[in-house]
């Protein structure tokens, strides 16, 4: 599959879902990936969503890779989500 996939730098923390979003353009189209705060910690560490944005900063290139991974693999979740465990 010959997709094109790029990711702005527009991440941010989620309150409601308690997560870092970050989009992926596919194609043009938008698709929203994740990393919950339970994985953000296993990861990382730390305990707070300010820390964990920084971390995501830090690891920005390897956390693309496996969500475009995860893309080109279809692991959408029901609602077209990416989440990356």
């Amino acid at each position: 599959m010959n997709q094109a996939i790029l990711f702005p730098d527009r991440e941010g923390w989620d309150d409601a879902q308690q997560c870092i979003c970050f989009p992926a353009l596919v194609n043009g189209f938008q698709v929203n990936c994740a990393l919950s705060a339970e994985s953000l910690a296993h990861r990382f560490g730390g305990d707070a969503p300010l820390q964990w944005l920084e971390s995501f900063r830090q690891h920005r290139w390897d956390l693309e890779d496996e969500a475009e991974q995860a893309i080109r693999d279809q692991q959408e979740d029901s609602q077209g989500w990416v989440w990356l465990s």
